[in-house]
């Protein structure tokens, strides 16, 4: 192993690590690194845009639970992914990302930036690899602060340093490396387990809310609900973690189906277990009551209470606090509280949103007898999102990974496609920008690859991120996409309208765009869907899985969707 450059310090080091899995665009800064990444047997996707290297990454990671790496160029290339970044940190997704860097010169490069200035803009963690001899030392650091503490590093690499030797001690060491051992998490302490256990056992309607934080304690959580006789509800980025229990209600928040949002209104307590209990999980507050009690548990002292007012605040980790809740419970017992038969019933009658009755698709809109489709004013008929979603999820096999994109469409295929668990569905929103779906559905299916990637897109979304269709093919992914199509950027039409009389949708509204045609183009199948009866290609390309398939959905108007009508004006 004699004669490393340290960039080949680094890729080795870090496949020793335990990394899995890189994204990247290869250029000039940062060949040798990813070479040498490739070589010491981490897998490799090369992606057509650096935006959707960071984004397939950030799903990898979540959907993997590994520490997932993206190489970029110098410059440009980490401009250009720095939205994907930015949705990495702060969703505190465990990410290294490699960016080569102008070595330092008098007069700078074309490439030089202010990377380290760049990283910290957007949360991430700006770290170095600063001299030949601490170079080791820095990627064993990066590491572990990205798999430990759950942050999105961004490893600048120097040019001049990675062409450097790597020093005879360095290449020694890195024979015998491997993965330092993870830190214990830590347990709260027996006076908060017993004081939200008196909380409880004062409750008669407790509802539990477990987040992204509380992903690996579905069985804790599950324990402890059925003790405490409490019904158990997820934010929307750990949706699926308590599919199949008779008392689950699914997400809470703007995606909660009426039935889960009254319930979770009329508790007496809410306890939320890795959870922010934010805008988007609570409604702006108005699912919890107000003589709703409030206890928060989380690894953090500073999330505590960070969103609103709390009654207790609990620091440990999710599965060992509710352990020990439950233990502590099961010494007094707690009784049937709000697990009554009658509600069990009502759960498994109206809880999704596939249960809920449509009625008309839109205002505007009139049913075409028989067929499931609606006339829009344009004249052309479209089918109504949540029949066509609705549709999807029996058709499609249950073992699925499910990804978001962002915009008014998104409630659909959140609410009525079901999930097998929290690794069945990939939610990259911290951001809330649009066209992360894509290459989210990528790096999901990457890291689920037993199970059917699906996507729900818009088709502004879709449009923006399309290069990378390319790539699901290349990689021939059996890789379904729904592409929600109003020809528009359709929260802005719905609730952007000011004013004006009549408002002025001009710079929000296209002309027709033909995405089965493009997506031809790419080498995928391509479909276009204006009701149920449309759908019978989707069911013969399940017989094949050969490559991916885009259905090009004519949606009809919603008149702007149910759970994004409360989400603005923040």
């Amino acid at each position: 192993m004699s004669g490393l450059t340290v960039a080949e310090l680094v890729g080795r080091a870090l496949a020793k690590l335990g990394a899995r899995h890189c994204f990247g665009v290869v250029g000039s800064g940062n060949f040798t690194v990813t070479n040498a990444l490739r070589g010491a047997g981490v897998e490799f996707t090369a992606t057509r845009h650096e935006g959707g290297a960071a984004t397939m990454a950030d799903a990898y990671a979540r959907m993997s639970d590994t520490v997932a790496l993206v190489s970029l160029h110098q410059g440009c290339g980490l401009t250009n992914a720095m939205t994907g970044i930015g949705e990495a940190a702060k969703s505190r997704t465990p990410v290294v990302v490699l960016a080569a860097e102008s070595a330092p010169a008098p007069v700078p490069t074309n490439f030089s930036i202010d990377q380290s200035g760049l990283a910290t803009a957007v949360l991430a963690s700006p770290q170095r690899v600063n001299s030949p001899a601490s170079a080791l030392g820095d990627v064993v650091h990066a590491f572990r602060l990205a798999r430990d503490e759950r942050r999105t590093v961004v490893l600048n690499l120097p040019i001049n340093v990675q062409d450097a030797p790597a020093p005879e001690a360095s290449i020694r060491a890195l024979e015998t490396l491997a993965a330092p051992p993870r830190p214990v998490p830590p347990r709260a302490s027996d006076a908060s387990v017993r004081a939200l256990a008196d909380l409880i056992r004062q409750a008669e309607r407790p509802v539990f809310v477990a987040g992204r934080g509380a992903r690996g304690a579905g069985r804790e959580l599950r324990e402890l609900g059925r003790v405490a006789g409490a019904l158990l509800a997820t934010s929307a980025v750990a949706n699926g973690l308590f599919e199949g229990d008779e008392f689950s209600l699914g997400i809470s928040g703007g995606f909660s189906s009426p039935l889960a949002a009254e319930l979770i209104a009329d508790a007496d307590l809410i306890v939320s277990f890795g959870c922010a209990l934010n805008m988007w999980t609570m409604r702006h507050g108005r699912l919890i009551g107000d003589d709703t009690r409030v206890a928060q548990v989380d690894l953090e002292p500073l999330a505590l209470g960070a969103q609103r007012p709390i009654d207790l605040g609990v620091v440990g980790d999710a599965a060992l606090t509710a352990r020990a809740v439950a233990d502590e419970l099961a010494r007094s017992g707690a009784g049937e509280r709000y697990r009554t038969a009658e509600v069990a019933e009502a759960i498994a009658a109206e809880a999704r949103w596939n249960d809920v009755p449509h009625g008309e698709p839109g205002l505007t809109d009139v049913h075409v007898p028989g067929d499931l489709s609606v006339i829009g004013d344009d004249g052309e008929r479209r089918i109504d999102p949540r029949i066509l979603t609705d549709a999807l999820d029996r058709i499609l096999p249950a073992e699925r990974v499910v990804s978001i994109d962002s915009g008014n469409f998104m409630g659909y295929p959140s609410s009525y496609l079901r999930v097998p668990d929290e690794y069945g569905f990939c939610f990259t929103q911290a951001f809330q920008s649009i066209g992360l779906g894509l290459a989210t559905a990528i790096g999901a299916a990457l890291a689920q690859p037993e199970r059917l990637p699906v996507l729900g897109v818009g088709d502004g979304g879709l449009l923006m991120s399309i290069a990378e269709l390319e790539t699901a093919v290349r990689l021939g992914l059996p890789l379904v996409v729904i592409a929600y199509n109003d020809d528009a950027y359709g929260a802005e039409v719905h609730h952007f309208g000011g004013d004006a009389v009549p408002p002025d949708f001009g710079t929000v509204t296209f002309p027709r765009v033909d995405i089965a045609s493009i997506a031809r183009g790419f080498g995928a199948v391509g479909v276009t869907v204006r009701s149920v009866d449309d759908l019978e290609p989707v069911r013969a390309w399940l017989e094949s899985g050969d490559g991916p398939i885009v259905i090009d959905a004519r949606i009809a108007s919603d008149g702007g969707s149910w759970w994004l009508a409360e989400a603005f004006g923040h």
